[in-house]
């Protein structure tokens, strides 16, 4: 068989008789045909790759914006399978400090632990602890030249009867338990043995290489963190967005220093000399890294993007919910299209593409993963959850929060980077010319419900393709168009009609 014929799809003759008329589809112009299957919804597997090297257990990817991902995001998102990607509209150390919470919520090895020193008063590790949300309240103790001598940990706080007068020094163990090159196995049977939370590893100067905590430790050990989206050292994923000026190469080495799994290059336009050059940087500086890049919107670009040794690329240029960028600029091509068309020109290179915006309900989630993606970006989705950044408000009787788009007037105001992001860095004011709006939504609770509905859609229209994982969506699935009436008929007509779980009237 003929390359050709391999990469070959079901639904090539479909978008090629489209292409011939001149066409650009959107999600609401087209639907999935049914298949013959023989499999369940609880049948279907979801792991999928956000980009060369990061495998996800569930293909949804939280959005680098400001009122949708922090660490409390990425944290939920990684926990339930995906992957959440920190905003950059951060400094470079405060997103560099969001990245390391997320590291450091779960995992089995801690390569660079919060360390304290003997002569800190206790008071005021409190307050650190408390201003930075760690999770966590036992801390090794290291002296100047980082060697390990005592372990405070949270019943030391707790009996302490003087928090601003003692140092650390008066209430520390040194009564250590340590030990030299242990795999997550071998720290687990010596922390049973011995009862201990935390176990120090040290090199054979004492010097403190890193930690390993029993809860994480027992949950890998007893599979309990089956499902989470993981590094190799038991670390929960975490992507973090960079922009492409000088800055962001400090940016970057904050970023990396805290463990960042894959830097999205955060653009409005990924087909472009400055993000071809950040790409390469990136790849040559922190070869271990993934970089994923876009956003674009054409079959070129993404070849061009491929050309210059991405690890990923994301596609949408408009589509998004808050994004007036085709009205604004008049530019974009209409998203099932674009992903097609993306995916296709890198068709067999093992690039993934990841679907960014113009997603409402988790049929377009299968609609454009069957089109190509291998991931889908959400944002409105996510937002306003108990995970999503800002506070809930109460107004006209509803609990709401805001969500705004990177390139609102607000997010430009706010942030240097969403200036950046679309070429504005030298505009202020009134001569800012926003492409996206801000907006208030409904309060929805916690992101893991709203993750369960998205993907059980998902599970569903793979079964009724009858496709058992994602790549057999792809090559199952066609495709037909609708008609006006069709959408209208596609939707819930009756009067009175109250929100389900999975679907809300039109805000």
């Amino acid at each position: 068989m003929t390359k050709k014929k391999e990469n070959a799809r079901k639904c090539d003759d479909f978008f090629k008789k489209q292409s011939r008329q001149g066409l650009a589809l959107g999600f609401g112009d087209i639907r999935l045909r049914t298949n013959f299957s023989e499999i369940l919804p609880n049948q279907t597997k979801l792991q999928s790759s956000f980009s060369r090297n990061i495998a996800i257990n569930i293909p949804i990817i939280s959005s680098p914006m400001d009122t949708v991902t922090e660490s409390k995001m990425a944290i939920a998102m990684a926990k339930f399978g995906g992957l959440g990607v920190i905003h950059k509209g951060l400094s470079p150390e405060e997103q560099a400090a969001q990245v390391a919470k997320v590291k450091h919520h779960l995992s089995a090895f801690i390569a660079e632990p919060i360390c304290v020193k003997g002569g800190d008063k206790v008071g005021d590790i409190l307050r650190m602890r408390d201003q930075k949300d760690y999770g966590f309240s036992s801390f090794p103790v290291v002296d100047g030249e980082r060697r390990l001598i005592g372990i405070v940990t949270s019943n030391d706080f707790e009996f302490c009867d003087d928090v601003e007068g003692k140092t650390i020094f008066d209430i520390m163990s040194t009564d250590i338990i340590s030990a030299e090159h242990l795999d997550v196995k071998g720290a687990y049977q010596m922390m049973q043995e011995r009862h201990k939370k935390i176990l120090p590893i040290t090199d054979r100067g004492a010097v403190l290489s890193g930690i390993y905590t029993w809860k994480d430790v027992k949950r890998i050990m007893t599979n309990d963190a089956q499902g989470y989206s993981l590094d190799k050292n038991g670390s929960l994923l975490v992507g973090a967005a960079i922009g492409v000026t000088g800055d962001d190469k400090l940016r970057a080495e904050l970023l990396a220093a805290k463990g960042v799994n894959v830097f999205v290059v955060d653009t409005a336009h990924g087909n472009s000399r400055d993000v071809f050059q950040m790409v390469q940087y990136l790849k040559h500086s922190y070869p271990d890294i993934d970089v994923v890049a876009g956003n674009v919107s054409e079959a070129k670009a993404a070849r061009n993007l491929l050309d210059v040794g991405v690890d990923g690329i994301r596609v949408g240029q408009g589509p998004g919910s808050i994004c007036t960028t085709r009205i604004i600029a008049g530019i974009g091509h209409p998203q099932v299209s674009a992903i097609y068309e993306c995916a296709k020109a890198i068709r067999g290179s093992g690039i993934p593409i990841c679907a960014d915006g113009g997603i409402e309900y988790s049929g377009d989630i299968t609609i454009a993963l069957a089109a190509g993606a291998e991931s889908v970006m959400l944002g409105k989705l996510l937002a306003g959850t108990t995970e999503s950044p800002g506070l809930v408000l109460f107004k006209n009787g509803k609990s709401v929060k805001v969500y705004r788009g990177m390139g609102s007037l607000g997010a430009m105001l706010d942030n240097k980077s969403s200036r950046e992001r679309y070429g504005q860095t030298g505009n202020t004011g009134d001569k800012l010319v926003p492409e996206g709006v801000e907006a208030e939504i409904a309060f929805k609770g916690d992101v893991a419900n709203i993750l369960f509905q998205l993907t059980g859609g998902l599970r569903s229209g793979m079964g009724y393709v009858g496709a058992s994982s994602l790549y057999q969506l792809q090559k199952r699935a066609d495709f037909c168009r609708m008609s006006s009436s069709g959408s209208a008929e596609s939707h819930p007509h009756v009067e009175g009609m109250q929100d389900a779980p999975n679907y809300r009237r039109a805000n």
